[in-house]
C-alpha cells in the first residue's frame, strides 16, 4: 500500500480534546437547565455536525433552544481551549509525514474553530487542505473526503482516513477509502473495531509504526 493523501480528524485524533468537549457538553446542559447526558453518549457526538450532535446528546432539547445551548457550550469551550495540547508525538509524526504525503483535515469543528486551533498549534502550513462541518455535509456523509480528494487530486486508492470515532470510519467507508482508528480519543476500541479499519492503535507511537511500514 502507498497513500498519497492522509486525511486526519482533529479532535481526539491530533489534539487531546475529547474529555474537555464532553465536560463542556455536560456543563452547557446544566446551564440550559436540562438533564446532563451520560458521558459516553456525549462522547459519541464528537465529530458530528452541530444539529446531529445536539439531537444525540440532548434529545429532549427543543430545536428552538439550540442557540442557547450552543452559546453556553462555546463559552465553556473557549475557556479551556488554550489548555488543549497535541497528543504526545503527534507534531513529530505530522512533520515527518508532510515530507512524503499530502496531509488534510476532515473535522466536525467549525471553520472558525479549526482556523483558531491551527493557529494556536502552529500547524497552518502542515495541511494542504481541510473541510469543516459548517462547510459541507458533516460526518458520516462522505462529502468531506470526496471534496478533499477532488481538490488535492487523489484517488480513493491513494487516500487514507485517520480518526478516533465511528463517524470517521463510516465516512471513509462511504467514500470508498481505507481507514485507521485510534483508541486514545472519543470512542471505545470495541466500537471502532466493529467498523473494520485496517488498524486500531492505542497510541501515536503505534500509529507512527504502522504508517512507516504501510503508508
Amino acid at each position: 500500500m502507498s497513500y498519497r493523501l492522509l486525511v486526519f480528524d482533529w479532535d481526539g485524533t491530533i489534539i487531546d480534546s475529547a474529555s474537555a468537549i464532553v465536560d463542556c457538553i455536560c456543563a452547557a446542559a446544566r446551564d440550559t437547565g436540562i438533564a446532563v447526558p451520560p458521558r459516553e453518549r456525549a462522547a459519541h457526538t464528537i465529530g458530528l455536525g452541530l444539529h446531529d450532535a445536539l439531537r444525540l446528546a440532548v434529545p429532549d432539547l427543543p430545536p428552538e433552544r439550540y442557540p442557547d445551548f450552543v452559546a453556553h457550550y462555546r463559552r465553556h469551550f473557549r475557556a479551556c481551549e488554550d489548555s488543549m495540547q497535541l497528543f504526545e508525538g503527534m507534531r513529530t509524526l505530522l512533520d515527518d509525514l508532510s515530507k512524503k504525503h499530502l496531509l488534510a483535515i476532515a473535522t466536525g469543528k467549525s471553520r472558525r474553530g479549526l482556523d483558531r486551533a491551527l493557529e494556536a498549534g502552529d500547524l497552518k502550513g502542515t495541511f494542504m487542505a481541510s473541510r469543516c462541518a459548517d462547510e459541507t455535509h458533516p460526518k458520516p456523509h462522505p462529502a468531506m473526503l470526496l471534496e478533499l480528494m477532488a481538490e488535492l487530486k487523489a484517488s480513493t486508492e491513494q487516500t487514507l482516513m485517520i480518526g478516533d470515532t465511528s463517524h470517521d470510519l463510516e465516512m471513509a467507508r462511504a467514500a470508498g477509502v481505507d481507514a485507521l482508528a485510534v483508541t486514545y480519543g472519543a470512542h471505545a476500541a470495541e466500537g471502532l473495531r466493529a467498523c473494520a479499519p485496517l488498524g486500531c492503535f492505542s497510541s501515536v507511537k503505534e500509529l507512527n509504526e504502522w504508517l512507516k511500514t504501510h503508508a
